[in-house]
C-alpha cells in the first residue's frame, strides 16, 4: 500500500511538473509572437519622399546617389518573426516612404515552381495569419509604384536563399517572371543612370551568371559572407565585379557598438568614380539566432542624428521609417 501511495505522489508530481513546463512553454511561445506586433518603426509620411528621385538630373549616376534601401525587405509577416522578422512595413509602403533598394530573398520548393520570399529558412506571409508570400506579389507592387511614380528607380537586389535549384536554373526561372512584364526591367551589365533606369526595375544579380546570359543576367552584386568574428576591427571590404568595384559593410554579426563603427568607417572608405558602396546598418548579433528590432531600434536612432553632409553610398536598413529614408536621400542636396 505504501509503495502504491509514494509511485502516485511520484506520478502527480511529475504531471504538475509536466504541466508547469507546458505553460512556461505557450507563455513563451505567446510572447514571441506577439512581442514583434509591438516592434513597429514609425510610419509617418514625408512630404515628396515617394518621387524625390525627380529632383535628381538624368545624367547621375546610380552609383553616385545617396539612396536608401531596406534589408530583408520582404519580411513584414514573417515565421518566426522575433528572430526573423526585420520590417514592419510592406514592399510598396517602403517604395512611398523613399527607401529605393530592395533586399529580395527568393526560395523554392517541391510544392510549386513559382518563386516565394524568404529571410533564411522562414517564410515570408501577406499578413499575421496569411499564406505565402510569393515574388509575383511583390512584383505586383513594384510595378503599381512606378506606373504611379514614373521619375523613380528600383534596384531589386535578388539572392537566391532557400531551396535546390541550381543558379541557372534560378536564372532562367527568373528571367521567365521578367519575361512577364519586359517593359518594367533594365538588365545590364553595368551600372546605369538614373535617366535610363526612370520608371524601372534594375536587377541587381547575387549570383554568378552561371546561366550565360550576359547582358540580359543583369548588374553583379557579389560579395564573399562577411558573418566572421574573429576580426571585429573590420569594416567595408572591396570586391571587383568587373566594371566597377563594389565596397560593402555587411558585417551581421557584429553588436551595437561594433557595427556603428563599421557602418561609420565604411563611410569614409575611399572610392573611385563608378564605384558603389553599400553600407549595411542591419545586424542580428553575435547569437545564433538575433533579435533584429534590439539592434536597430538604437541603430537607426543615431543615423537619424548623424550630419546630412557625412552620408555616402547605399545605405540599407532594419525597420525603415520615412524619416529615415528622408534622412539618406536628403543627403543628395545637404551643404
Amino acid at each position: 500500500m505504501r509503495r502504491n501511495r509514494r509511485r502516485l505522489g511520484f506520478v502527480r508530481t511529475v504531471r504538475r511538473l509536466l504541466l508547469g513546463l507546458g505553460l512556461l512553454l505557450a507563455i513563451t511561445a505567446l510572447g514571441l509572437l506577439l512581442i514583434p506586433m509591438t516592434e513597429v518603426a514609425d510610419a509617418t509620411p514625408v512630404a515628396g519622399s515617394a518621387d524625390w528621385m525627380a529632383g535628381l538630373p538624368d545624367d547621375a549616376p546610380l552609383s553616385g546617389i545617396v539612396l536608401p534601401g531596406t534589408h530583408d525587405s520582404a519580411t513584414e509577416y514573417v515565421q518566426l518573426a522575433y528572430f526573423s522578422r526585420c520590417q514592419s512595413l510592406g514592399v510598396r509602403e517602403q517604395l512611398e516612404a523613399g527607401f529605393r533598394y530592395l533586399d529580395v530573398r527568393l526560395g523554392t520548393d517541391e510544392k510549386s515552381a513559382a518563386f516565394k520570399l524568404m529571410h533564411g529558412f522562414t517564410e515570408c506571409r501577406t499578413g499575421d495569419f496569411g499564406g505565402t508570400l510569393g515574388l509575383d506579389a511583390v512584383l505586383a507592387d513594384c510595378c503599381a509604384f512606378l506606373d504611379a511614380h514614373p521619375t523613380e528607380t528600383i534596384l531589386f537586389a535578388a539572392k537566391y536563399e532557400h531551396g535546390e535549384l541550381t543558379v541557372p536554373e534560378v536564372q532562367r526561372r527568373l528571367a521567365a517572371c521578367i519575361a512577364e512584364r519586359p517593359e518594367y526591367w533594365l538588365l545590364a551589365e553595368r551600372l546605369p543612370t538614373l535617366g535610363e533606369a526612370r520608371g524601372r526595375l534594375v536587377l541587381l544579380r547575387r549570383w554568378e551568371d552561371e546561366a550565360g546570359l550576359g547582358a540580359e543576367a543583369g548588374v553583379p552584386l557579389l560579395w564573399a559572407d562577411q558573418k566572421s568574428r574573429e576580426d571585429t576591427a573590420l569594416s567595408a571590404a572591396a570586391e571587383a565585379q568587373g566594371g566597377y568595384t563594389l565596397h560593402v559593410q555587411d558585417r551581421y554579426k557584429y553588436e551595437t557598438e561594433e557595427k556603428w563603427r563599421a557602418f561609420t568607417e565604411a563611410l569614409d572608405t575611399p572610392a573611385a568614380e563608378g564605384d558603389v558602396l553599400l553600407n549595411f546598418l542591419s545586424t542580428n548579433g553575435a547569437a545564433a539566432y538575433g533579435h533584429p528590432w534590439e539592434y536597430a531600434k538604437p541603430l537607426n536612432s543615431r543615423l537619424d542624428a548623424l550630419e546630412g553632409e557625412s552620408l555616402r553610398g547605399w545605405i540599407i536598413v532594419d525597420f525603415a521609417s520615412p524619416k529615415l529614408a528622408a534622412k539618406i536621400y536628403g543627403a543628395n542636396t545637404a551643404g
